[in-house]
């Protein structure tokens, strides 16, 4: 799983049979040390319970589509869960080199 923060939500007027009813989502990608980590992307939300600025872990590919069983809908990323707490340690102690401590904003 990756880590990623919720920064939006979108509406689509039309979606492909099965995904009518999921939340999409839009996330931009994190890493560990909550930095942003490339592009935002669209997701639906396979916990059913993320919202902006919720920090989530998420899959992608195959994985993302098989999260939505029964269905098999046509989906690169979903939401799985979203992060109650977060502590980061690189090493340099609880707060890491860049003096961040962990937990969700």
């Amino acid at each position: 799983m990756k880590l990623g923060r919720v920064i939006g939500s979108l509406v689509a007027s039309t979606k492909v049979a099965g995904m009518d009813g999921l939340k999409l989502l839009v996330v931009r990608p994190l890493t560990a040390d909550l930095r942003d980590d490339g592009e935002p992307f669209v997701a639906t939300d396979a916990s059913a319970q993320a919202g902006e600025g919720d920090l989530v872990t998420y899959e992608a590919s195959r994985e993302a589509a098989l999260l939505h069983a029964p269905r098999f809908v046509p989906v690169d990323h979903a939401i799985v869960g979203i992060v109650d707490q977060h502590a980061y340690d690189d090493g340099h102690g609880p707060h890491g080199p860049h003096g961040q401590q962990g937990g969700a904003r």
